[in-house]
């Protein structure tokens, strides 16, 4: 994946790759060991049904793993194990 300025992802809609709006993207965890990218901290959609998310608060998690592209939207792969699970975290 290219390059990207975290602060050009600030406030960046987040959407699944069948084109369901999943909300907006409101932070990021870090590794700061590693610097390697953990989740994506998303500001859920109102009409979004977070059954079958991590949540956090009133955040939605989507592990880094499960992006597949960052353009005008983010484009997340929801359907994957990586996108709702802990695995990468230590």
């Amino acid at each position: 994946m290219a390059r990207i300025f975290a602060k050009n992802l600030s406030d960046k809609k987040v959407m699944g790759i069948d084109g369901s709006d999943i909300g907006t993207l409101y932070n990021m965890v870090v590794d700061l060991r590693t610097g390697a990218l953990i989740d994506l901290v998303i500001k859920p959609d109102m009409a979004l049904d977070t059954t079958g998310f991590r949540t956090e608060n009133d955040f939605v998690l989507v592990s880094f793993e499960a992006v597949r592209a960052v353009k005008d939207y983010i484009v997340v792969d929801v359907k994957t194990p990586a996108a709702t699970s802990q695995g990468c975290r230590k």
